[in-house]
């Protein structure tokens, strides 16, 4: 191998170990314990110009050398493949995540099926309205002027609202309620089922033009124009157990993980993209998560991407097993909701 193979050969055997012992690593190490075919000047060497790259960095006076993010980075940029998981492990998620009862308990299972993968704070976000179908509109009375509706989508979420109508309707008029916004936005995406939806008012026969309105005015106000951006969280002990790796900045990433704004836009850019994506320290737009990484991608069904998962933990992660996790469960669970 030529000199700059060789010096990635450097690299990746320091990351490995480091990320393994949490301990800067040392030339001697490199060449006890890895098969590098060198001798230990050249190996110092070596070190001397990915340290001069930036791509480690010696953390106090010892001999060893830890990986930058620049390292991890030019480290991740040369997986080509992710490792496949073992069939057992595939089994096994299979399994777990088949025995889902409903949309919430898939996305219960696969955020700890994916903190217990990878040893990391596993976010999966619900799929998002703006890209389900309408599946069925249900009508339910509460009480003589007050209307539940249920909102039932092609992945299986459910949304429910109340409507005061502000004077009382029959069961027969509540009949015809459902029927009409059925026949309305049945089968279609939101953002087109409110173009229907918002018609309807003005085509509803006199006696019922009133209730039609609050009914269509809830519908597209909270369902299309402000669909809700839920999330699960899992595993945040797994953060906790680290907190060397977060010098200072433990508390910041724990309110940020709270907060969800800024994981839900990291798992938004995850689905606008190809593969799983990672996010290594600073190239973390949101500073309270700049001493993480963050490794997502989306999921979804029939070629459409409903939502994002992913996982947070410190730079110094196991980055092809954590590819590999991120990629295969949601891999599954597009299966589990095309299924549903």
């Amino acid at each position: 191998m030529n000199a700059d193979e060789r010096r990635f050969e450097v690299l990746r055997a320091i990351v490995a170990d480091y990320v393994s012992t949490n301990e800067p690593v040392g030339s001697k190490t490199l060449v006890e314990q890895h098969d590098l075919g060198v001798s230990s000047a050249t190996v110092r060497n070596d070190m001397a110009v990915l340290e001069e790259e930036g791509l480690i960095a010696q953390p106090h006076t010892s001999a060893g050398r830890i990986p930058t993010d620049q390292g991890y980075r030019t480290f991740v940029d040369r997986i080509h493949e992710i490792k496949p998981l073992t069939s057992p492990e595939r089994r096994a998620i299979h399994a777990f995540l088949g025995g889902a009862l409903d949309l919430d308990d898939v996305m219960r299972r696969s955020v700890r099926l994916l903190a217990q993968l990878t040893q990391q704070v596993a976010v999966v976000q619900y799929p998002t309205l703006t890209q389900s179908t309408v599946r069925h509109v249900e009508v339910v009375t509460i009480a003589s002027a007050r209307l539940m509706l249920v909102l039932i989508t092609d992945t299986g979420r459910v949304d429910q609202r109340m409507v005061d109508l502000g004077d009382v309707i029959g069961e027969e008029d509540v009949t015809r309620l459902r029927t009409v916004l059925n026949s309305a936005m049945a089968g279609k995406r939101l953002a087109d089922a409110s173009a229907s939806v918002a018609e309807l008012p003005e085509q509803a026969p006199p006696e019922l033009r009133e209730t039609m309105s609050r009914v269509c005015g809830v519908l597209i106000e909270t369902l299309v124009e402000h669909p809700d951006e839920r999330m699960v969280l899992g595993g945040t002990p797994n953060l906790t157990r680290n907190v060397a790796d977060f010098p200072g900045s433990l508390r910041q990433v724990l309110e940020a993980l709270e907060e969800q704004v800024v994981v839900l836009r990291l798992l938004a850019a995850a689905r606008d993209s190809e593969g799983v994506t990672v996010r290594i320290g600073m190239e973390n737009e949101a500073e309270e998560m700049q001493t993480t990484s963050v490794v997502s991608t989306g999921y979804g069904l029939h070629g459409t991407v409903l939502g994002g998962m992913g996982v947070v933990g410190p730079t110094r992660m196991d980055y092809p097993g954590t590819m590999a996790a991120v990629r295969a469960v949601a891999s599954y669970v597009g299966e589990i909701l095309a299924g549903r």
